[in-house]
């Protein structure tokens, strides 16, 4: 079984809007949703967890109804961090899925994720036993230390910025949370990261620069964007 696991526990602060981005409506829609139907539609995906702010799982209830996404098998409450809001929804697959099944977690304020996309990562995931979508650097990059003064140039060609999906084995996940555990490592907002901190290897997949996250207005006018030319 491949379960989609959807991260939408974010505030809204950097909006500065009182409802949270995730939940924010474009043409009559919230963001959630147009995430929620593109794994909805995808053959590929079995069932899908929304991990969520606890004040809005009524709310993503009634949302899910509305637009009928039944694959939707359950909606989870965040944690504190990041990185205890997913432990919260792997926990929650283990419990129907099983820890041999599949998870692609993926941000739940990035709509435009294709099935092209999901699966690409599939097929890596098969190959390597893992996935990280992810796109290379094309602009120029320096490292500062006080977001004033460029104090040395990284080399773009070596760099790359990651998305989502990510795709695991449920058990390697929570074996991952495990070790996090015992290391001290808990404040990791990404399971690559998290990944990459216990010594594992992080296979990329295909991700696509219209692979957009939805954190800033300027974010918010692009997808609007976008959304517009896919419908024209």
């Amino acid at each position: 079984m491949i379960t989609a696991l959807l991260t939408a526990t974010g505030t809204g602060t950097r909006m500065g809007q009182d409802i949270p981005k995730q939940f924010l409506h474009v043409d009559n829609k919230p963001i959630l949703i147009y995430t929620l139907e593109v794994f909805q539609n995808d053959p590929n995906i079995d069932s899908i967890v929304v991990v969520t702010l606890e004040s809005w799982v009524e709310v993503l209830r009634a949302y899910a109804k509305q637009f009928k996404i039944t694959k939707l098998k359950s909606i989870v409450i965040g944690g504190s961090t990041g990185q205890e809001s997913i432990q919260n929804g792997i926990n929650a697959i283990t419990h129907f899925a099983g820890e041999d099944s599949t998870v692609l977690i993926h941000d739940g304020n990035r709509p435009l994720v294709t099935s092209e996309i999901i699966a690409n990562s599939l097929a890596t995931f098969n190959k390597y036993g893992s996935a990280v979508a992810a796109i290379p650097t094309v602009e120029a990059v320096f490292q500062s230390e006080n977001g004033v003064v460029g104090e040395k140039s990284l080399p773009r060609e070596l760099l790359y910025r990651t998305q989502t999906p990510h795709v695991y084995k449920v058990s390697d996940v929570i074996r991952a949370h495990r070790i996090a555990k015992e290391k001290g490592v808990n404040n990791t907002a990404a399971t690559c990261v998290l990944m990459h901190e216990i010594g594992e290897k992080v296979y990329f997949s295909n991700g696509a620069e219209t692979n957009l996250k939805i954190t800033t207005i300027e974010d918010l006018l692009i997808f609007k964007a976008l959304l517009s030319t896919r419908k024209d």
